[in-house]
């Protein structure tokens, strides 16, 4: 049976619109990040201004893993219209929704206080705050995980109905459409069945279930292994990529010990629920990297809802310790607790808060385009990839000539078009007096490894100077004039 809610908070309203609220504010606290968007925000904002026909033309050519978000923002944009608000507030009602999953989950299974607790530690958790406020898929499949998790603790506490079922084949395979590296949350779940000893008619259930989302996210699993070059960028795994996780894991193994008072062998409990949560979507995605380098905290934030749930029960065990002894000051230490929390992460969230806890800016440097244009100029990107700044501001580029661009992303069905020959790059450059290059800062820039982009730069160096040079929030527009042309009137 779960635990009865303490005393002091039995007869209560529902206390997760608490944490959800919670979550909201510290969402739409600095929502904009001072109107800045960085780069993998910039690629949902410029797809998903493209008809509904052009995202299904993109998507056969690349990122067909997000394909199911980019419609989704798409109907979003062409409803309210493009913007930071439009682009982050999904995420941030999604975490809120996460949030009150935690809240249900471990009231029922631990008390109110350890249910409120860990709502309220679920928003103030880092990785949290990032994608809180972040226009990607990923704090929405944390909201899916938490409605999931939250089915299958309802199915095993004896509540489930067939509807619960379908419900969480539902959920899991909307989140696998979403990126079907979330589809780690089942063996998190399968390994609560066997902690909690389930029955073989909910083994049965949940195999239906959980065979069925499979199916559902298949075709994209294999479609997408066709654009794997998408995350050919990431890292090999190496040990000192695993000791953030190793940390976490340590955190929630402490907050399992503290789950007291235990249930009976084979019970349903918040370690049986929360630390598998927590566990097997890092070690699993771990293992997989092992394969191929796929180890990006982001794609297993979900995860996190499990520390929250462990974290919320050592509050909760706390608070039953006090009682006895001190009733009244038992009552007050979950919101001292967040209190302290908030004072001692307060520098580390407003940080997350500013254009700088990004890369770089898309934005900050489409107003420097814009300042340092002159009519007849034309614009190169160095990578292509830094086309997204025009995608995102076009009017800051009105007037400006890309001129190494042969197709356009619209119509080639790509995030930064298909460029032209070496050769042919080369020859309009010359017939340049004025060229804008969009780069990055020399802090954050990969080395030139593609041939259109090495020619560009030997042409800059050898045939142009610079005249204007501005940086910012990780990006960079130089203004070049060609050699010999400065007294000319050309």
């Amino acid at each position: 049976m779960p635990m009865p809610l303490e005393p002091p908070l039995r007869r209560r309203l529902p206390l997760w619109p608490i944490p959800l609220l919670w979550t909201l504010g510290l969402g739409l606290w600095g929502l904009s990040r001072q109107h800045s968007v960085w780069r993998d925000e910039a690629a949902t904002w410029q797809v998903a201004r493209r008809s509904v026909g052009e995202i299904w033309h993109m998507l056969g050519q690349v990122d067909a893993v997000h394909g199911l978000y980019y419609l989704l923002m798409h109907a979003l944009f062409e409803c309210f219209g493009p913007g930071t608000t439009t682009l982050r507030l999904p995420s941030v009602l999604a975490m809120a929704v996460a949030a009150a999953c935690v809240t249900v989950i471990g009231g029922r299974l631990a008390g109110a206080w350890a249910g409120l607790a860990g709502g309220l530690a679920f928003g103030l958790l880092p990785a949290v705050q990032f994608y809180l406020q972040e226009g990607r898929p990923y704090a929405l499949i944390a909201a899916g995980a938490g409605i999931s998790t939250l089915l299958l603790v309802t199915v095993l506490d004896g509540r489930g109905r067939a509807v619960h079922w379908a419900a969480y084949g539902g959920t899991v395979a909307v989140c696998g459409l979403l990126n079907w590296l979330s589809l780690l949350i089942l063996p998190a779940h399968l390994a609560t069945l066997l902690w909690t000893r389930a029955r073989r008619g909910t083994w049965t259930r949940w195999a239906v279930a959980a065979a069925t989302a499979v199916v559902a996210v298949l075709p994209l699993i294999l479609f997408s292994r066709r654009q794997s070059d998408q995350v050919s960028w990431i890292p090999p795994l190496t040990w000192h990529m695993l000791i953030g996780p190793a940390v976490l894991l340590a955190i929630g193994g402490l907050g399992a010990l503290l789950d007291r008072p235990r249930p009976p062998a084979g019970r349903l409990s918040v370690a049986a629920v929360g630390l598998p949560l927590l566990a097997v979507p890092q070690l699993g995605l771990a293992g997989l990297s092992l394969v191929r380098p796929l180890f990006l905290d982001r794609y297993v934030l979900f995860s996190m809802l499990g520390l929250a749930l462990l974290i919320g029960t050592a509050l909760g065990t706390a608070v039953r310790a006090l009682r006895p002894r001190f009733p009244r000051a038992s009552a007050w230490l979950v919101p001292v607790v967040v209190v302290v929390a908030v004072v001692a992460l307060l520098p580390q969230s407003m940080a997350k808060r500013s254009p700088a806890s990004r890369v770089d800016d898309v934005m900050a440097v489409a107003a420097d385009v814009r300042r340092l244009k002159q009519s007849g100029d034309a614009v190169v990107f160095i990578p292509a990839a830094r086309r997204d700044t025009a995608l995102v501001c076009p009017d800051d580029f009105a007037g400006l000539r890309d001129i190494a661009l042969a197709q356009s992303p619209v119509t080639s069905g790509t995030l930064k078009g298909e460029e032209a020959t070496p050769a042919r790059i080369r020859g309009a450059m010359l017939a340049q007096r004025r060229i804008l290059l969009v780069t990055d800062v020399p802090a954050v820039a990969r080395p030139v490894s593609a041939e259109r982009d090495k020619m560009k730069t030997a042409v800059l160096k050898e045939h142009f100077r610079v005249v204007a040079d501005l940086q910012m929030r990780g990006r960079r527009v130089t203004a070049y004039e060609r050699l010999g042309t400065a007294n000319t009137g050309e």
